[in-house]
Order: structure tokens, then sequence, then C-alpha cells
């Protein structure tokens, strides 16, 4: 019921942003270099203590895409998850080639015995891993918007699939709720541990979650 509602109220912005920006002259897709080493350093604006990279389009379950031409997108964790997830054991990403779809299962990140997948923001053929990512996890909590990001995707409709993320103020405002829901959901455990006043969250949000509670947060937070 969670997961339908959160999705009504993300279906009713995207549609209100979708009316806003139609007559807009910026391009759907922004282009980043080619090269994985060279990724785009912006300095990200902070939503309730967690970093939103404006150059970045966003999937309701926390992961963003990136294009770096009209159809290679690169794709990763946002900040939000990687600060949810604190701790990471190890993760398994899709193999070269595989077919992913927008919206579900990408990669399993495992922590303290538990598995979370986490869901794909792109359609597409999987050209590439991180297989430095797969043989340091912390890559991806340290690093989410650069060194640690997951896969690369040959997306042949990138367009329709970036037109079902979100971006700018909108994206915002997602992050902004998100982490006041994570607030009213554990509101003693996590005190003091989101940030106020622009202040950047705690690095390990997890840290502050009864361990029993963290796999169904993660679980409602992902859409997994």
């Amino acid at each position: 019921m969670t997961v339908l509602l959160v999705l009504f109220f993300f279906a009713t912005f995207l549609l209100i942003d979708h009316f806003r920006t139609r007559h807009a002259m910026a391009p759907a897709l922004q282009v980043a270099p080619a090269k994985h080493e060279a990724l785009p350093r912006l300095q990200p604006a902070l939503v309730g203590g967690f970093a939103v990279p404006e150059n970045l389009r966003y999937h309701p379950g926390h992961t963003w895409a990136l294009s770096e031409s009209p159809t290679l997108v690169r794709v990763g964790m946002d900040d939000f998850a990687s600060k949810l997830t604190g701790k990471l054991e190890r993760i398994t990403l899709p193999q070269r080639g595989q077919w992913i779809r927008q919206g579900q299962k990408m990669c399993t990140l495992y922590r303290d015995g538990c598995a979370v997948d986490m869901v794909s923001p792109i359609e597409g053929t999987v050209s590439n891993i991180n297989q430095a990512l797969v043989e340091d996890p912390k890559l991806a909590l340290s690093d989410p918007y650069g060194e640690g990001w997951l896969v690369t995707v040959q997306a042949p409709d990138a367009k329709t699939s970036f037109r079902n993320l979100i971006g700018g103020a909108l994206a915002r405002w997602w992050t902004e709720e998100s982490a006041s829901r994570l607030q009213r959901r554990m509101p003693m455990a996590l005190a003091g541990a989101l940030a106020q006043d622009g202040g950047v969250a705690v690095n390990d949000l997890s840290a502050q979650i009864p361990d029993q509670e963290w796999l169904p947060l993660a679980k409602e937070f992902f859409l997994s």
C-alpha cells in the first residue's frame, strides 16, 4: 500500500513537471564525456542532508541515470540509498549482455546477512559493469556519483526511459520527501542523524536503525 501511495504521488508530480517544462528548450538527455574516468564534478545541491546532482535523472527507487551518448547510459545508486545502506559486504551486478528493464531488478546489495535488490532506472542491454566496485563495494558508499557507479547500459530507446525519470526541482522534492518519510518512520532512532538547515546526513544512517527494521525499510525505499 505504501509503495502504491508513493508511486501515486510520484506520478502526480511527474505530470505537473511535464506540463511545467513542455515548452522548455533544454534537451531531454544530458550528455557527459564518454570516458568512465571523466565524471562530471558539479557541486551537488544538498536536500535533507543528501547530495542531489543537477546533471542526473533519478528513479523513485533511488537509482540514477546519466546519458553519455544518445544510447549509452551510466547508472548508479543515489546518495540517499548509499547512506541508508551504510555498510556493504558485497554487491552482485548483472552480466554484460543482459537485458534489464526499467523499474525491475538490476543488482543485489548484501549487508549483515540481508539481501536487498535495487531497480534499474533505464531499460537496455548491460554494456559494462564496474569491476572495481565488485572488488571494493565501499566505493558505492563513499562515491555513489563517481567511482561507485554500477553499470553502463546500451539503451536503444533511452529518450522514453528518461521521460519516466525525474530531475531538477522534482528530484529535490522527491529526496526531501524520502528524508522526511524516513524520519517519520524512525523518529527516535534517527534523532540528530538527518541533517537540518542544509547540513550533510551522517554516512551510515543504518547504524541508527535497529537491525530488524533495516531490511523492510530498504525494500520500501528501493521499491524492491
